[in-house]
């Protein structure tokens, strides 16, 4: 269907695509969208994740560490990505009954394999930048629908950070006139968004609060030597004790002390840092059981300084996400941390949570073909707001 018979419809059929961080795989949310901007309605009616292989995840890995691979590697990365998120749309389709045909559209995130949010000298002048890969018109031609894709990079050229883009889709479907909510995803890395209550777009803001899993997940693949790749149910790091010397030096990070809007990654918070970390942990005659329970716990301050620091006040609910929102441990942490705020799963709202960063990517899709700004510039620090996502035509 053509881009102008798109823009006419009342009522879509989206599919939104992420695969976050951490790598883990393709996150495929089919949903019903009526309507745009502050009138938008979103029913799901399907998800399913797609396990990345151990083979694509560790190359995902390597090329997103910076230190591997060059054009000709991203070029078959980028086309392989491309091709796994097509198979995930089809397998989606398949489960929920729905033929491809009848989809009208489909908002790909991509892999993130690098990201520079604040300027770096290049050449002799300053460059920020940001690259996802996944080849959107292999989804085009698989599906025959128009694709979105590529949103981040509108932001950056507009002066922002190019993330996080959830907020908008949070300030659409979370916002609440009564109190002031937070909203923490624990991917890969933590973000947070504030939603004062009976909040404008305008008076939205987030910002990543630090690692979520990323940190974790590299200690538990090097505790279990590489049997397990995340700490489930966070049965081993409620093993261990948290290590107050070593929290406090994890602590002293100057990312923690910057003002919002801020963003961070793997860059940061990858292979170097944890090497830096268990070499701390050596020195100090921290077990690795013990330094996992208090990187765990570490993930949870982060959330706390964050939203002591830079909220307003404190926030009356903080609804978590991601997949740290199912590690017991974790959530334990956070709700002694913060024990004047109800702390939530998106479950105990009736939301996924699982499905809830493609949801977003569905809704940032159908407000790019309605034309409408899907920035929130009070997160990403964007001078104004755009219209975010490149379109690929069928």
């Amino acid at each position: 269907m053509k881009l102008r018979e798109q823009m006419d419809k009342k009522e879509r059929l989206v599919i939104g695509l992420m695969s976050g961080t951490s790598a883990d795989g393709v996150d495929a949310v089919l949903v019903r969208i009526s309507g745009c901007g502050v009138g938008t309605k979103v029913q799901q009616l399907g998800f399913i994740t797609t396990p990345f292989s151990d083979e694509v995840r560790q190359r995902i890995l390597e090329v997103a560490g910076g230190g591997y691979g060059g054009s000709s590697e991203i070029c078959r990365l980028g086309f392989l990505l491309g091709k796994i998120f097509a198979d995930s749309c089809l397998a989606l389709c398949e489960k929920t009954g729905v033929l491809p045909s009848d989809i009208d559209l489909v908002g790909s995130h991509g892999q993130t394999v690098w990201h520079i949010p604040e300027a770096e000298g290049y050449l002799g002048g300053p460059v920020r930048g940001t690259l996802q890969i996944g080849e959107p018109s292999l989804i085009c031609e698989a599906l025959g629908c128009i694709v979105v894709s590529d949103f981040r990079v509108r932001d950056m050229a507009a002066g922002g950070l190019g993330a996080p883009l959830v907020p908008y889709t949070e300030f659409l479907l979370y916002r609440d006139e009564g109190r002031d909510v937070a909203l923490q995803n624990i991917g890969g890395i933590g973000n947070v968004t504030c939603l004062p209550k009976g909040c404008q777009l305008s008076d939205v803001f987030a910002f990543d609060t630090g690692p979520g899993n990323m940190v974790m997940d590299q200690l538990v693949a090097k505790l279990t030597g590489g049997r397990q790749s995340y700490d489930d149910g966070g049965r081993l790091a409620g093993g261990g004790s948290v290590h107050p010397a070593l929290l406090g030096w994890l602590m002293e990070d100057e990312y923690l002390r910057l003002p919002p809007p801020k963003t961070t990654g793997r860059e940061r918070y990858g292979s170097a840092y944890v090497e830096a970390l268990l070499g701390k942990a050596s020195a100090m005659g921290v077990s690795l059981t013990d330094t996992l329970a208090t990187a765990t716990c570490f993930t949870a301050a982060c959330i706390e300084k964050g939203i002591r620091g830079f909220f307003p006040r404190m926030p009356g609910r903080l609804v978590v996400g991601g997949g740290g929102a199912r590690n017991p441990t974790l959530m334990g942490h956070i709700r002694r941390l913060l024990p004047e705020t109800e702390v939530l799963c998106n479950e105990d709202l009736g939301f996924d949570g699982d499905a809830k960063e493609a949801v977003a990517f569905a809704v940032l899709a159908n407000e790019a073909i309605c034309g409408i700004a899907n920035n929130a510039p009070g997160a990403t620090g964007a001078a104004h707001p755009v219209v975010m996502g490149k379109i690929s035509q069928f």
